[in-house]
């Protein structure tokens, strides 16, 4: 937690007055200033006053992300930064506040993104990235100079967004208590917000502001024939196409901008396509863009404008003119798939609360329609809210900020959600693997180090690590393109980074070489080594860079097929059909996502390798050593080479260590079970009585079940399935008995029972818990009670003449009296032959008939 070595200062109480709100929010009546959540600005500065926290909920539109920080700057002393989940979206509202002080950008309000900012001294609002935030509190706690820190669409539940609440909230109790924390969600989930805001001292105070947005007419659009789910990146084509014509039907019935809702780039190039000669301005708006187009989007113009958005657009940015709203009703989450180390963005139904937002963006100039692509019935389905990050992305880069926090897990910090107890293992093992964190979870040099480079912990890894073996400028330039949103040439990652290389896509190679610019620097300043490239192929270079951040990922093709493979990590993967990559002996896979359902990985980027590149990028995972093991059904001893999960090369072992055969044999019979014995019907006879014994007995009577049997058989000496075989099982059932109660086992669980006649009958255990005679009526006769077998009274299943059951009981003595006499009289005229006395349990045993005459006599 915050306090490591620094030490805190005292700072005075900011004014607590809200009468200097003027001094830079606009005077009322200044245009785009008169907007719902000016009202609530008094309340604000009153809970800020008060508390020193406070939670705001505002529905888009109603003016929240800039009139309330001109607003806080005009009252404070210091800077105010408003944290921001998306780039664009800072950009855009610092854009905003500047206009509404006639302004450029970089002066009382400005920015600061990954890889660009515009401000100066005199700054009094920095728009920033969540992401930006936490790297500064990472930096320096004490944020000096920052008067208030306010956090904008919290209830997006980023995970920097979850950091950076925790991480203020650690810094208020521990060194800044002067420092003011604003949490605004665009939802009315604010109690869990405010609670923990408040901490100890209850939840802080919750200010509304209500706004008045134009009513927006909601009509359902569903696709006149069904269409696929999602599945995976997947979305069918179907469905694109109808959100197409819903457009073109949305400007032939409405006036006004149409804003539509995809769930992705790609999804947007298509329907872009589709609506090829519409009287319209088709626009796309997505993180993609350069900034030049995300801009164009956000800007009012004629003629009539059809903005094809990503979910960035529900809530924290202002789409200018827009009056009908075309919803897809998808969104784009991530997920990590912890079983097999793939982390991936699939496709998902978009929940009530984004479905309403988008609606809302209809209805902020005057009254609109939300063209909704799915049924009411479906509308009913859908899930309320957004499941925050923390609880299905990787936690990888999530974890190690907490252990440079210096609280490792999540100990001791005010998070939102606490991180899935799984997630928690998979990303402590990956980090403590890449030397980020030691024994304890705790943050190594390394590990700062890596978090300062701006990017993933792998890539950061691979930047660090990679720089030395295919050159600085070459290992930024591959871990920029893994980590830049830049449009992918195929599956083959060398043909995307030559053609950003060549400028072919000015704008993307732009945006490449800036985040390669910035990697550079973020190099010199963990005092990476400066050494010459090499002259590696551009294949190996990228491979080893690729292989360096995903190790676990690296494959090699599976014998007999051309694009299939086995990763490391034990997963299959499967190329795309018509690749150039098929064929290739090894990749680098770089990115990969499994479809629910699936055994395979599908590949969606990755280089061709070789071997010896293979192993040089994960030396960690080579292994040669002897293994002897279960497969196929039998032991199997070799010397094996690995990389992770792939065999390399194996040669038999001519005289394997004897306690690796045992520990595999019992390893085998533990997967496929006690079956590989030879279950001869003395050895099941004997299994049945013994676990009779210990149900009844209790200890020293063994348990004979399948886990205790497992768990003590002796398999010592046996190699293999036919060995296991050979095992006398009914001595080693034997061996399992004390001595002390060895010679008791024929009295407590008799094979057998000699009943009143003589006869001597076979005693059923089928059912270990009630074991069973069958025998007929008169052979029992003058029997008083059924003798104990286990330690309870022996069932009796009594039987006709004709060896049907005509009672069951184990109170013989009670069933003489209450039972026989109904069983008498049913079937002593059917059964004429044999005795039916009326006492029984007085008349003699038989288990012969009278003669026919002495019956007639």
């Amino acid at each position: 937690m915050v306090g490591r070595g620094t030490r805190a200062r005292r700072w005075q109480d900011a004014p607590t007055a809200h009468a200097r709100l003027g001094a830079v929010l606009p005077p009322p009546g200044t245009p785009g200033t008169d907007l719902p959540v000016r009202a609530a600005l008094p309340a604000l500065a009153d809970a800020l006053s008060a508390r020193g926290a406070a939670v705001l909920v505002a529905p888009p539109g109603t003016g929240k992300t800039t009139l309330v920080p001109l607003a806080l700057a005009g009252s404070l002393p210091g800077r105010v930064v408003v944290a921001e989940p998306r780039r664009v979206a800072a950009r855009a509202a610092a854009s905003r506040m500047a206009a509404l002080l006639g302004e450029p950008v970089g002066g009382r309000v400005g920015y600061s993104v990954r890889g660009d900012s515009r401000r100066s001294g005199a700054t009094r609002v920095e728009v920033v990235t969540t992401g930006l935030l936490v790297r500064r509190l990472q930096a320096d706690p004490e944020l000096p100079g920052v008067a208030a820190v306010v956090l904008d669409e919290c209830h997006e539940r980023h995970l920097d967004t979850d950091l950076a609440l925790a991480f203020g909230l650690d810094v208020v109790g521990a060194l800044r208590p002067d420092l003011r924390l604003l949490a605004m969600s665009a939802t009315a989930q604010a109690g869990r917000l405010a609670a923990l805001l408040g901490g100890e001292a209850g939840p802080a105070p919750v200010v509304e502001a209500t706004g008045t947005l134009h009513e927006v007419d909601v009509r359902w659009a569903p696709p006149p024939t069904p269409v696929d789910p999602p599945h995976g990146l997947r979305v069918d084509p179907r469905l694109l196409a109808h959100v197409a014509a819903t457009v073109r039907r949305a400007l032939a019935e409405q006036a006004g901008d149409v804003l539509v809702f995809l769930p992705g780039a790609g999804e947007i190039g298509a329907v872009a396509g589709l609506l090829d000669g519409v009287d319209a301005d088709v626009l796309p708006l997505h993180g993609r863009l350069p900034a030049a187009a995300q801009d164009a989007a956000l800007q009012a113009g004629s003629p009539r404008r059809v903005v094809l958005a990503t979910a960035l657009a529900e809530s924290s940015l202002t789409v200018p003119g827009v009056r009908v709203v075309v919803d897809a009703g998808l969104a784009r989450v991530p997920r990590a798939d912890l079983s097999r180390g793939l982390g991936s963005l699939v496709t998902v139904r978009a929940s009530r609360a984004a479905v309403t937002q988008r609606a809302g963006r209809a209805g902020r100039e005057g009254p609109g329609s939300v063209y909704r692509c799915w049924t009411p019935a479906e509308h009913d389905r859908l899930p309320a809210h957004d499941e925050p990050e923390v609880a299905v992305a990787d936690l990888t880069a999530f974890v190690l900020e907490l252990a440079c926090w210096g609280a490792p897990g999540g100990t001791g910090l005010a998070l939102l959600d606490p991180p899935p107890p799984a997630a928690l293992v998979v990303a402590g093992q990956t980090l403590h693997d890449l030397g980020a964190v030691d024994g304890d979870g705790r943050a190594t040099a390394r590990g700062r180090a890596l978090t300062t480079l701006g990017v993933h912990p792998r890539l950061a890894r691979a930047l660090l690590d990679g720089a030395p073996l295919v050159g600085r400028r070459r290992a930024a330039e591959v871990v920029a393109l893994l980590s830049a949103d830049v449009p992918a040439r195929g599956d083959d990652l060398t043909v995307t980074w030559r053609a950003l290389r060549s400028g072919a896509d000015r704008s993307a190679t732009a945006r490449w070489r800036e985040e390669v610019g910035r990697l550079g620097r973020a190099l010199d300043d963990v005092a990476a080594p400066r050494l010459p490239d090499g002259n590696l192929p551009d294949d190996t270079a990228a491979g080893l860079v690729v292989g360096l951040a995903h190790p676990e990922r690296l494959a090699r093709r599976r014998p007999g097929g051309t694009g299939t493979y086995l990763m490391a990590a034990g997963t299959g993967a499967e190329l795309a059909p018509g690749t150039a990559l098929t064929g290739a002996s090894w990749l680098a896979v770089a990115v990969a996502d499994r479809a629910p359902g699936r055994r395979d990985a599908r590949v969606r980027s990755a280089v061709a390798i070789d071997e010896a590149t293979a192993l040089e990028a994960a030396g960690a995972l080579h292994r040669d050593r002897d293994e002897v093991s279960w497969r196929d059904g039998d032991v199997r001893s070799a010397r094996v080479e690995r990389l992770g999960a792939i065999v390399l090369a194996e040669r038999p072992l001519r005289d394997p260590d004897r306690a690796a055969v045992a520990a595999a044999v019992a390893k085998g019979l533990r997967a496929e079970g006690l079956g590989l014995l030879r279950w001869t019907p003395a050895a099941r006879r004997l299994r049945e009585r013994l676990a009779a014994a210990h149900g009844g007995l209790g200890d020293p009577w063994p348990a004979v079940d399948d886990t205790a049997l497992l768990a003590t058989v002796d398999v010592a000496g046996a190699r293999s399935r036919a060995d296991l075989a050979r095992i006398d099982v009914v001595a080693a059932l034997r061996a399992l008995v004390p001595w002390q109660v060895a010679g008791d086992l024929d009295a407590v669980v008799p094979d057998s029972v000699t009943v009143p006649t003589g006869s001597r009958i076979r005693v059923d255990y089928t059912d270990p818990a009630v074991p069973t005679l069958s025998v007929r009526v008169q052979e029992v006769f003058g029997w008083g009670q059924a003798p104990l077998v286990a330690g309870r009274p022996l069932r009796l299943q009594l039987l006709s003449p004709a060896q049907r059951v005509v009672a069951t009981t184990t109170d013989l003595a009670g069933f003489w009296t209450t039972g026989y006499p109904a069983v008498r009289s049913e079937l002593r005229g059917r059964y004429p032959r044999h005795p039916w006395p009326e006492d029984p349990a007085a008349a003699p045993a038989t288990k012969r008939a009278t003669s026919r005459a002495r019956t007639r006599d």
